[in-house]
């Protein structure tokens, strides 16, 4: 049990340093795809391919365009040879509504978070489907607020 909390901390970080390359502003996340402890995809959120690399509008709101890290990362899948069956999501927050379907259409079996969101359906529907759902606190130090 510790040697899975461990490689599920360590994910963890390195979703967080994912995040960095983000532009958002407002929040930036990262989401690593794993299966069989290899990292099969990855995503941050941002905007489209060939969009400007701005996520917020002029009042500091993000724009309705901007793709999630989970998104990014679960598309990514679709474009490759891979596939999400079974895998493990690791994410800096946890997941909106939206990202939850995505989450349980492309087969994925269990998601670590570390960041808490102010909304909860996102992880409701994700237990409802029977997926594991994980919160991890990274220390302070290590997420970027």
């Amino acid at each position: 049990m510790q040697k899975h909390h461990n490689l599920d901390l360590r994910y963890l970080r390195m979703a967080r340093i994912w995040a960095e390359n983000s532009y958002c502003r407002r929040r930036q996340v990262g989401a690593l795809i794993v299966k069989d402890k290899m990292i099969i995809s990855d995503g941050y959120n941002g905007t489209p391919s060939g969009f400007e690399n701005v996520c917020e509008d002029e009042h500091g709101l993000t724009k309705p365009y901007v793709l999630h890290a989970e998104a990014n990362a679960i598309t990514k899948i679709a474009r490759s040879g891979n596939n999400s069956d079974g895998a493990t999501l690791y994410v800096t927050d946890a997941p909106c509504i939206e990202c939850a379907k995505l989450i349980i259409q492309a087969g994925i079996r269990r998601v670590v978070y570390c960041r808490e969101y102010r909304l909860r359906e996102g992880l409701d529907l994700l237990e409802r489907a029977g997926i594991e759902v994980v919160y991890i606190p990274l220390p302070q130090t290590e997420v970027n607020q």
